[in-house]
C-alpha cells in the first residue's frame, strides 16, 4: 500500500503558506550588477569598453569583454586587465552629464597587480575612456563613490615600511576633474592607533576670487612634525607658481593645531583658476601624510 503522509503534509505546508501571503512582507527581486543602469551608461557596458593601460609605458588601448582583457600566456607581452566591482557615478564637470568611474587591476605577469581609478565619459549612450590613475600596487579597496562633483576614494594603501603583500594605510582621498584629467584636491591618512590626520582649509572659500595677498587659516587633527606643513600654489596644467612653509600652532606634540597665516600672489597671472594646497608631509620618505586644497580665481 502506498502512503499518502508525503501527499498530507504538503497539502497541509500549502494551506499554511496561503494563510500567511496577506501578511508575509514582499521581497524585492535582487538586481544584478550587470544590469543596474549608470544614468545612461551601464555596468554591462563597461565590461564591454575599450580601456586604456596606465602601467604599462605604452598606454595601449585594449578592447574589454566581459570586464576582463588577457594577453599571452606567461611570456613578456602577457596582460590581464579586471574590472572590480568597484564602479560610482555623476557629474564631475558641471556639465549635466554624468561621468562613470571604474577601479581596475592590471597584472603584466609578476606579483604587482595595480590599481587603476579610470573615469568614462558618456559619449551618444557610450562609455569612451577619458582618464586613470593609478592608486598603489595591491591595495584593499573600500569602496568609491561620487558626491557633490568630486570623487571619492577609500582604500588601504602602502606605508613606506609595508611589504608589497600587506598595506596598512588607512586612506581616504577626493578628486576633482580638471581639464579630462583627475586632480587629487584632498587626502587623509590614518595613524597606526586608528586617529584621522586631515587638514582643513577654513579660508579663503572654495572657488573665492582673490588678489594681491591673500589670508590663509584652517585646522590640522594631528599636529605635524616639528609644527612644519607647507604649501604649494599650482594652476590646472599643473604649473607650480609658489611653494613655502606653514606654521602650525598647537598645545603639544601630536595634538589637534591651527594655521593662519599671509601669502602673495604676486607674477601669479589674472583671470586663471589656481590651487592652493596645504601638505603635512612625512619626513620619513617624503610622502603625503595629509592634504587639503582650495580652487580660487586669480583676479
Amino acid at each position: 500500500m502506498v502512503r499518502d503522509y508525503p501527499v498530507r503534509f504538503l497539502l497541509v505546508l500549502t494551506f499554511i503558506l496561503s494563510a500567511c501571503a496577506s501578511t508575509a512582507p514582499t521581497v524585492a527581486p535582487v538586481q544584478e550588477a550587470t544590469a543596474a543602469p549608470l544614468a545612461g551608461l551601464s555596468v554591462d557596458q563597461l565590461k564591454n569598453a575599450q580601456y586604456q593601460l596606465g602601467t604599462r609605458d605604452d598606454h595601449a588601448v585594449v578592447q574589454l569583454v566581459d570586464g576582463k582583457f588577457q594577453q599571452g600566456v606567461d611570456t613578456v607581452d602577457y596582460a590581464s586587465i579586471v574590472l572590480t566591482d568597484f564602479v560610482a557615478v555623476g557629474d564631475l564637470n558641471g556639465d549635466g552629464v554624468n561621468e562613470a568611474a571604474a577601479i581596475f587591476f592590471e597584472n603584466y605577469g609578476g606579483t604587482g597587480n595595480f590599481a587603476m581609478l579610470a573615469i568614462y565619459t558618456n559619449v551618444n549612450g557610450l562609455p569612451v575612456f577619458l582618464t586613470s590613475v593609478l592608486i598603489d600596487d595591491r591595495p584593499m579597496i573600500n569602496g568609491i563613490a561620487i558626491e557633490n562633483g568630486e570623487l571619492y576614494l577609500d582604500a588601504v594603501t602602502h606605508s613606506f615600511d609595508d611589504p608589497a603583500c600587506c598595506p596598512t594605510l588607512a586612506t581616504t582621498r577626493r578628486y576633482a576633474l580638471v581639464q579630462n584629467q583627475l586632480r587629487i584636491i584632498y587626502y587623509s591618512t590614518n595613524t597606526t592607533d586608528g586617529k584621522k590626520r586631515e587638514i582643513e582649509i577654513t579660508a579663503p572659500a572654495q572657488a573665492a576670487e582673490v588678489s594681491g595677498n591673500v589670508q590663509v587659516s584652517g585646522s590640522v587633527s594631528i599636529a605635524p612634525f616639528e609644527n612644519n606643513l607647507s604649501y604649494s600654489i599650482y594652476d590646472e596644467a599643473g604649473n607650480q607658481f609658489a611653494v613655502g612653509p606653514v606654521n602650525v600652532t598647537a598645545p603639544d606634540f601630536g595634538a589637534p593645531g591651527t594655521f593662519d597665516f599671509n601669502i602673495t600672489l604676486e607674477g601669479i597671472p589674472a583671470g586663471i583658476v589656481v590651487y592652493l594646497e596645504i601638505q603635512d608631509i612625512s619626513a620619513a620618505d617624503g610622502s603625503w601624510l595629509a592634504m587639503d586644497a582650495v580652487k580660487l580665481l586669480v583676479k
